[in-house]
């Protein structure tokens, strides 16, 4: 029996150039990989976390908005 309480909430993430990678983790004792996509600019993805993800890996410039605020992960070079 999972002791995961499931949540309502959600993140949304916006995807500022092509590219844009969002990778979901797993939970347990090994953390992997366990889903992948790829966001063009301007798409968004609403996401949330489960019983099986446990974080999210982002790569490339993008949005992140949740309940929390929002942030971004610009590359300012």
């Amino acid at each position: 029996m999972s002791t995961y309480k499931d949540s309502n909430d959600f993140f949304i993430i916006k995807a500022l150039e092509d590219g844009v990678q969002v990778i979901g983790l797993t939970r347990g004792t090994d953390t992997r990989f366990h889903h992948s996509e790829k966001l063009d600019k301007n798409e968004m993805m609403i996401a949330q976390f489960t019983e099986h993800t446990s974080a999210v890996k982002i790569r490339g410039n993008a949005i992140i908005q949740s309940s929390h605020g929002e942030i971004s992960n610009l590359n300012d070079e």
